[in-house]
């Protein structure tokens, strides 16, 4: 085992064999050298069951979870090195304070309108749920922005963040998407579909749909607004010779843009 290691801004690499056991994961094998061979080796990691997002690195190119990698599954010879696209702080630990920052700029919670009357209860329907339920199961543990092309390329909010807006805004709970279009409506354009962010997520969101699902909506409020969709009227019928009246605007208010 092979391992990318970062001290006082000088890279390095470290050689390692293991012992491996049969359903041995890469963050046991860790934990091993660490206890029996070199006791500097920094990593982190935490729930050691695939729920915190601790303890996310790069194994063959691929970054993965370490709790939930067997090590049998990644061949006789193994590199490993931090994520990717984060700064590295010591061996395999890296800095999440950007990408957590990024998140923040979304406004990751529910926003509301008014005054609260507490002793009620939000109904939400099984179909309302249903339209975002899939991205309330991030972890944020960074493995989409490691993979993601256009992270490694310029400095934007990144598949997590942008998945984020969406997973609140879609919220039928939430009046807070004016609020979200103002951080991201200058990064909705960098994503290039390339679906990596997709591909690796160990919880099995896919972050490419939620950014879809964002540009469409911020689309739509670009062109509407937040006016409210009205049931377009019927057009009766003329007598012969008389022209045909446009139908009446379909979006309330707009009748005085035309």
């Amino acid at each position: 085992m092979i391992v990318k290691r970062f001290r006082k801004g000088e890279w390095f690499h470290s050689e390692y064999e293991v012992p491996v056991e049969r359903g041995m994961t890469l963050l046991e094998a860790l934990q091993w050298i660490k206890e029996n061979l070199d006791r500097t080796l920094a990593f982190r990691a935490n729930c050691r069951m695939g729920l915190c997002g601790s303890c996310g690195l790069t194994a063959n190119g691929e970054p993965v979870l370490a709790c939930e990698t067997q090590v049998s599954s990644l061949g006789e010879e193994i590199e490993l090195e931090p994520l990717r696209n984060f700064p590295p702080i010591r061996d395999l630990v890296v800095d999440f304070t950007p990408f957590l920052e990024k998140q923040r700029e979304v406004k990751p919670h529910l926003i509301r309108e008014g005054k609260e009357d507490w002793s009620r209860e939000y109904f939400q329907s099984k179909e309302e749920l249903d339209s975002y339920i899939q991205f309330t199961y991030c972890i944020s543990c960074g493995l989409c922005y490691s993979a993601c092309p256009t992270s490694s390329l310029r400095d934007w909010l990144g598949p997590q963040a942008l998945m984020t807006a969406y997973r609140f805004s879609a919220d039928s709970r939430d009046s807070g998407f004016r609020e979200r279009l103002e951080a991201v409506k200058d990064h909705l354009g960098f994503c290039h579909l390339a679906n990596s962010c997709s591909e690796v997520c160990p919880k099995g969101v896919d972050p490419s749909l939620g950014i879809q699902l964002l540009r469409r909506k911020a689309n739509r409020f670009s062109l509407l607004g937040d006016r409210k969709r009205k049931p377009r009227g019927l057009v009766p019928p003329r007598e012969k010779g008389e022209p045909i009246p446009y139908p009446e605007p379909t979006v309330e208010g707009a009748e005085e843009e035309i």
